[in-house]
């Protein structure tokens, strides 16, 4: 049984090694999972007793698969993918059987839902596409189909058995068409063609500046989950980095991230952006990135517990650590911290004191560093309705968890996915205030969830106001192509000011 679990996490280490940004932060979250004692104590306690291992492991896995999908607690059952998933890697090798199935190349892959590491054992290079009868667009498969430039569709909601056949995949407009006639073939090829023609636009556009039809410069930042991410992007893409995801450093390690090593990498990203602004996150973890050692275990529903600043705040010996090998970095380029996860004023004024302590102790020992602009997430309801009561020095709207906060509506639950629109008319609202805001206090604002690299959302947040947007690399073309379609001053006062 331990040999089984061992070889399991080995598997997805092996697959954390081939993959960058999110996929990590994902498959680390599983990792964690399989390391938790608390997970296989039932198989143990069963072996124990005589049960044979893959019997004993099966049993203890679908007990606590039931208990996650009954939970009330959509966070609970959209997880019920990972443990079936974890389920079947383990029980592979206690069996000798195999996990992965062979996909022929340009092939549609169909299955109910799929597990993350799933799809990144599937070799993509060699085309294809994806299909579930679950899950959604929003899922960590969705992301991670999206991010790569996999055509998928989700939450068809059909009996997988009537999948089958030669099939035809529109990811664009979410369609699946099973044994096409020559003449929607014939349609399908032209679709494609333009497509390509539109991906072609796109590359050349991601060279050139952010700008509406009417001349309105949009800066263009970069969502970043992984240093390597930047290995072969031009600095000229972008205005800068607008996310930079800290957890990679805390994960999949026997001990925290010292200063130095923080430092390093902190230092190397500044460095590669070239006196561009680089707006670094504190550590997020807690919810989806847990952290074996530092996040709380046993949470009814981490979503709503100690994570983000929150925890920073609990432990002030690693928040002390990242802050002061920020401030060395930031001698190197252009760098600013934000915190996540801020609910109430108290929580930035006590940042800040521990950061202002930092910097005095930096100066006292004679370590060059540098005040930094001390920024928060807007992402918690509590923190975008009274935005004029935090005295920070830039804003930044996470669009992801705000939007599934203020709907109730989780974004890797297919049957509300709907629910969890960016730009509903209440997230617009928010939007609007938080930017008018900002300009009122004369400070930054930006929104770095999924929302501002849609092509189809960004002409309602810029209606709000916005004028800064961070995204994935790989949507930074055609974001700008959606931007350079947008006329500010042609738009009606309903579609520029929703109210």
């Amino acid at each position: 049984m331990r040999s089984a679990l061992n070889a399991a996490v080995t598997d997805l280490k092996d697959l954390i090694a081939r993959s960058t940004g999110d996929a990590v932060a994902i498959l680390e979250f599983q990792v964690a999972l399989l390391q938790d004692e608390v997970l296989a104590e039932p198989a143990f306690s069963a072996i124990a007793a005589g049960s044979a291992a893959d019997q004993a492991w099966l049993a203890a896995m679908q007990q606590e698969i039931a208990g996650y999908e009954a939970s009330d607690d959509e966070y609970f059952r959209a997880r019920g993918a990972d443990l079936y998933d974890l389920r079947d890697r383990v029980l592979a090798h206690l069996t000798g059987s195999t996990i992965e199935a062979v996909v022929p190349p340009g092939a549609i892959v169909a299955a109910v839902d799929l597990a993350p590491s799933r799809f990144l054992a599937i070799d993509w290079s060699r085309g294809g596409a994806l299909v579930l009868t679950a899950g959604s667009a929003t899922s960590h498969v969705g992301m991670l189909a999206r991010s790569r430039g996999i055509p998928a569709v989700m939450g068809l909601g059909v009996d997988l058995a009537e999948l089958c056949g030669q099939a035809l995949v529109d990811a664009h407009r979410g369609v699946l068409i099973v044994n096409p006639s020559p003449a929607t073939r014939a349609q399908f090829d032209r679709d494609a063609k333009a497509a390509a023609s539109t991906r072609a636009l796109a590359a050349d556009a991601a060279t050139r500046p952010g700008v509406t039809a009417d001349g309105t410069p949009i800066r263009i930042m970069l969502n970043i989950a992984d240093p390597r991410e930047l290995a072969d992007l031009d600095p000229a893409i972008c205005d800068g980095i607008g996310l930079v995801r800290t957890e990679f450093l805390f994960h999949d390690r026997q001990r925290l991230p010292d200063e130095e090593q923080q430092y390093s990498v902190y230092r190397r990203i500044a460095e590669w952006a070239q006196g561009r602004p680089v707006t670094i996150r504190t550590l997020d973890a807690g919810g989806d990135k847990p952290i074996p050692g530092l996040t709380p275990m046993g949470e009814s529903n981490p979503f709503l517990g100690v994570r983000g600043l929150r925890l920073s705040l609990a432990r002030p010996d690693v928040f002390r650590t990242q802050l002061r090998a920020l401030l060395r970095a930031a001698t190197h380029g252009n760098v600013k911290i934000m915190l996540p996860m801020v609910t109430q004023p108290r929580e930035l004024v006590a940042a800040r004191g521990l950061l202002d302590a930092e910097v005095a102790a930096l100066a006292e020992a004679g370590i060059p560093a540098r005040r930094v602009s001390l920024g928060i997430m807007i992402e918690v309801p509590a923190a975008a309705i009274a935005a004029d009561q935090f005295d920070a020095e830039f804003f930044s709207i996470g669009s992801n968890d705000l939007t599934q906060y203020v709907a109730a509506a989780g974004r890797d639950v297919g049957a509300v996915v709907d629910l969890a629109d960016p730009t509903q008319l209440s997230m617009l609202r928010l939007y609007r205030y938080v930017v008018d805001t900002a300009r009122a206090r004369h400070i930054e604002v930006s929104l770095c969830g999924d929302a501002g690299g849609d092509p189809r959302a960004i002409p309602r947040l810029l209606a709000t106001g916005m004028r800064a947007l961070s995204m994935a690399p790989a949507l930074v073309g055609g974001a700008k192509l959606a931007i350079a379609a947008v006329d500010l001053r042609a738009m009606s006062g309903s579609e520029r000011w929703p109210s």
